[in-house]
């Protein structure tokens, strides 16, 4: 089940000052871990498992959104904005804050710099469970069958929530 795809990265400057002409493609195999976590308190609520080549933007209209949790927001990178996933938000009552991407050929506006900066401040608490899941807990998928994946990157996701929630309470014990 898993696939290949390419994961583009910004090209950075060499040594000598100059940037390179392109930026870099990484062909990558295997699978996409993607999570909906609680803003407050970073607990993961949900989680969904997927391809390496599957679409971002599709898995947002495919539960990863929870309706129990109190705030209303989304708060996702470029990936997940479509004219789909904004209906979709709307209808169900979820507020977009989704990063806007910009024009092609054209300068990204100031105010849209400055509304990314601001979402990206939010969103980066995304980025840090998934960075703490490689560092900590070793977190890599190397199994057959999308189902083993699943269940790997869940038991993983399980592993965050409680040493989160062992944090939590260490914290507020010294308090």
């Amino acid at each position: 089940h898993a696939r290949w795809t390419l994961k583009f990265t910004k090209a950075k400057r060499q040594d000598d000052g100059t940037m390179p002409s392109s930026d870099l493609a990484i062909p990558f195999f295997g699978y996409k871990s993607h999570v909906s976590i609680d803003r407050k308190y970073r607990f993961i609520r949900k989680w969904k498992t997927t391809d390496a080549a599957a679409s971002d933007g599709a898995r947002l209209r495919e539960g990863l959104l929870d309706k129990t949790n109190t705030a209303s927001t989304v708060w996702a990178d470029m990936a997940y904005r479509s004219k789909a996933n904004e209906d979709f938000m709307e209808k169900q009552g979820f507020v977009s804050k989704v990063h806007r991407k910009k024009p092609h050929l054209k300068p990204m506006p100031r105010h849209i710099q400055r509304s990314n900066a601001g979402k990206s401040v939010i969103r980066s608490r995304v980025e840090h469970v998934f960075a703490d899941q490689k560092s900590q807990t070793g977190l890599f998928v190397r199994t057959v069958g999308i189902a083993r994946a699943t269940m790997r990157i869940g038991l993983a996701n399980i592993v965050y929530n409680i040493r989160r929630f062992l944090f939590l309470e260490r914290i507020n014990v010294s308090a």
